[in-house]
């Protein structure tokens, strides 16, 4: 369940902490900063969702997290992974991921074993030349067993726990054999079968028509009470995240624009950028004459921007002569809810009026989707 302000039960302990972390790559077109300075928290049993349009840097923070990007790209940073009780919160004594070399024996074994990632594209992600049994049981023969018996019972045992019937039949056929939905849950059964402490979810539902992607948001929540284990969902529906996770960081171009807790955020988005997206997706009650309000422009590349707020030129609530003169710094608006906007800096020459009136139903809670009454923990 959410935690409300009205809610005593101590916050759960830290499995997950990122400090600044940057990913620039070079090109000839300049360098392009790709993820510019994002921190988060993740605990045990509760769900972070990432949220943007797609170039906003989603997929590319999911990666840093187990330095799968190549060695061309410069990464910098923290990505602290605590003790599975939570000791080393402090960072004294946590793995600092960022430190592991991204092809050595250490980064190894915490891939997989420490750290799940389900990729985005599961028609893409399995090799076309073995079974599904052989490429799940690969991650268990490397973390939990060196025998194979025991490990085709254990990978078994997953394959039947994500929905997959008639297991010991499908465990020797190959991903052509597999529909979408199958696949997908055979990438999860891969990725909870070492029972990982953190589970990255890179759109794991893209491919999914609506009725499997019930399901499958569904398995990630069962599996998540069982285990415990965080999960970083990274998505740009915001519909899912509204059913599925406890946080939520809205990204724009490499950078958290917003970030709070699911209900706050739906209920009181105030970054316009939020606002924007919020309004662009449809929602309960809409009259038959009312359409949906997309967010002007595009995502532009990260390629030598000027110090400027990113989101200005896309803005209806921008402010002229303050907006294009610096970047925003991140606020705390309360201790849980931080927004990096001037409309909301005490130290900014905020104007009377900004400029533009497209947020005038901005913050109206039925703007946004239904949040249910108990978000999973």
């Amino acid at each position: 369940m959410t935690t409300t302000p009205e809610d005593t039960t101590p916050p759960a302990h830290l499995v997950l902490t990122v400090e600044d972390l940057a990913v620039h790559v070079p090109t000839e077109h300049g360098l392009l900063r790709a993820v510019d300075g994002v921190s988060f928290e993740v605990r045990a049993g509760r769900t972070l969702g990432i949220v943007g349009e797609s170039g906003s840097g989603k997929s590319l923070t999911a990666k840093s997290l187990l330095r799968l990007h190549p060695a061309a790209f410069r990464e910098s940073g923290r990505v602290l992974l605590h003790g599975a009780d939570g000791s080393g919160a402090d960072g004294t004594d946590a793995l600092d991921i960022m430190e592991l070399r991204r092809d050595g024996p250490m980064i190894r074994a915490v891939r997989g074993r420490r750290i799940a990632l389900i990729f985005q594209e599961p028609m893409t992600a399995f090799s076309p030349l073995h079974t599904i049994g052989d490429q799940i049981m690969e991650a268990i023969l490397l973390h939990r067993t060196a025998d194979r018996a025991e490990a085709r019972d254990i990978c078994l045992e997953w394959m039947l726990r994500v929905g997959i019937g008639d297991a010991q039949r499908r465990i020797d056929q190959y991903p052509h054999e597999f529909s979408g939905g199958m696949r997908q849950r055979a990438m999860i059964a891969m990725a909870l079968s070492c029972e990982p402490e953190v589970l990255i979810a890179d759109e794991p539902t893209t491919a999914l028509d609506v009725t499997i992607q019930a399901q499958v948001l569904e398995l990630m929540q069962e599996l998540q009470a069982e285990t415990g284990m965080a999960i970083v969902f990274i998505t740009h529906d915001l519909a899912v995240v509204a059913g599925t996770c406890d946080e939520v960081a809205v990204m724009y171009l490499g950078r958290i624009v917003e970030q709070a807790p699911v209900r706050e955020l739906f209920a009181n988005p105030q970054h316009p950028y939020t606002r924007g997206l919020l309004r662009s997706i449809p929602r309960f009650g809409m009259g038959r004459d009312e359409r949906l309000q997309a967010i002007e422009g595009t995502v532009p590349q990260a390629i030598d921007l000027p110090a400027m707020c990113s989101f200005r030129d896309r803005c209806g609530a921008r402010i002229e002569g303050v907006c294009e003169t610096a970047e925003p710094r991140l606020l705390e608006l309360t201790d849980r809810h931080q927004v990096r906007c001037f409309l909301h800096d005490p130290d900014a020459p905020v104007p009377d009026q900004p400029v533009g009136s497209t947020e005038s139903t901005a913050s109206d809670p039925a703007h946004a989707p239904v949040v249910p009454e108990e978000s999973p923990a």
